[in-house]
């Protein structure tokens, strides 16, 4: 069996390397030829082709660890069975889709309030979002931009003059505002889904900021989750089409609150904390699939 690992061209970096060696040395234990090429060598072949791969140029499958969109659509326009799917990769990328995606079905989420697109809009202000949001949600609440990763684009506001301020920041760039969750404060729990399994879930706690993440400073330790967490996420999965994920949930006062759902999961740090390698149950997950 053969397969692409399809990355970024232009992301260079040890914490990237790593996981992709994970993937490899996984892929090889289990006989299967994995060939890494970037997004653009990819593109260049479609091009090459005219978009019309030929028999002997096409892999079995294809572990799609890149957020190309564009790409991954039309990969899969030629046939190609993709490891996460066009679909649900875009629906995470872009946390507003990944919210009214699992809306109404029944996983709760922080009220959120989802920004209007704004063209050529620098320095103006949304006046109506603003003061409906600071009744609804009311002070602090969290600011996230749509498109972002490793707890970045995330932002603690205590006031309306700061979430204005922020706003005009963020110019064009899309964004939402969150219910904070007081009770969740610099803790989350990343429970890490392959197949409709939880093979390992992680706390991730940090006592000098808001966001748990470990590239911001924070710590992990193994972690039991609740069945209800257990259910949550692979809840979310399921509606999401997802092969495997990462699902970061909080600490609601009342149960768990989904955060977010990451297709595309960084898995280094939960081997780090539990022993459990996430790219072994990914690859045999893919080979049953194929």
């Amino acid at each position: 069996m053969k397969g692409w690992l399809v990355v970024n061209e232009f992301i260079k970096s040890d914490k990237f390397r790593e996981l992709f060696e994970m993937l490899g040395a996984a892929a090889l234990q289990e006989s299967i030829e994995l060939e890494c090429v970037s997004n653009a060598a990819v593109w260049e072949k479609l091009a090459v082709s005219e978009y019309n791969l030929k028999l002997a140029d096409r892999p079995d499958f294809i572990l799609f660890w890149d957020k190309d969109i564009k790409l991954a659509y039309e990969l899969e326009r030629e046939g190609l069975r993709l490891f996460n799917k066009a679909s649900a990769i875009a629906d995470c990328d872009d946390k507003s889709l990944t919210y009214l995606r699992l809306k109404d079905n029944g996983i709760k989420q922080p009220r959120t309030f989802i920004s209007p697109k704004k063209f050529h809009a620098d320095g103006l202000l949304p006046e109506r979002l603003v003061k409906s949001a600071g009744d609804s949600l009311g002070f602090p609440m969290i600011m996230k931009e749509c498109l972002g990763s490793f707890g970045a684009q995330v932002y603690l506001i205590d006031t309306t003059v700061e979430l204005e301020k922020k706003i005009i920041e963020t110019g064009d760039r899309p964004y939402l505002l969150q219910e904070y969750i007081a009770s969740s404060k610099g803790r989350d729990t990343r429970l890490q889904v392959v197949g409709n399994e939880v093979i390992a879930a992680m706390k991730r706690y940090n006592k000098n900021d808001f966001r748990a993440n470990i590239t911001n400073g924070g710590s992990m330790e193994p972690f039991e989750p609740s069945v209800e967490m257990e259910e949550m996420a692979l809840a979310a999965c399921r509606v999401l089409q997802l092969d495997f994920a990462g699902v970061d949930i909080l600490f609601g006062a009342d149960g768990p609150v989904l955060c977010e759902v990451n297709s595309n999961a960084h898995f280094k740090n939960l081997y780090d904390c539990t022993g459990i390698n996430a790219a072994e149950y990914i690859i045999r997950h893919i080979k049953k699939s194929v």
